[in-house]
């Protein structure tokens, strides 16, 4: 799942991890996330961190809050690579940060760092 209120980074993004063979499902802002991770059960999901209404802070802390979704990984996507904002990210739970602008190789890298985690997530569900 890519949750990012800019069209331009959910387009790359999504072409990105579908070159790659994933399913992606797009969400423009927390809210339209929230509505949309259970239906979907995503394996990992990006959030950028700069949204209006929810921020990528709140979104990734209402997601780990879920006992459905607390082992899922979480990416924050920020344009800001700074000690505070990772920090931040961290306190609420994120997995990873990824900087934008992004490359495919980065964002692959770090979808496939999480691999062996979706597969055994798998397994327990």
């Amino acid at each position: 799942m890519v949750i990012d209120d800019s069209n331009t980074i959910r387009r790359s993004a999504e072409i990105f991890l579908k070159q790659a063979g994933c399913d992606v499902i797009l969400a423009e802002d927390g809210f339209d996330a929230l509505a949309k991770i259970t239906d979907h059960l995503p394996d990992i999901i990006f959030v950028d961190v700069m949204m209006p209404r929810l921020d990528g802070y709140q979104t990734c802390s209402l997601i780990k809050k879920n006992p459905r979704f607390h082992g899922t990984p979480v990416v924050m996507l920020s344009s800001k690579d700074g000690l505070f904002d990772r920090a931040r990210g961290r306190m609420v739970g994120s997995d990873e940060y990824l900087t934008k602008p992004f490359t495919k190789d980065s964002l692959l890298s770090v979808v496939g760092s999480h691999a062996v985690s979706l597969t055994s997530h798998h397994q327990q569900g």
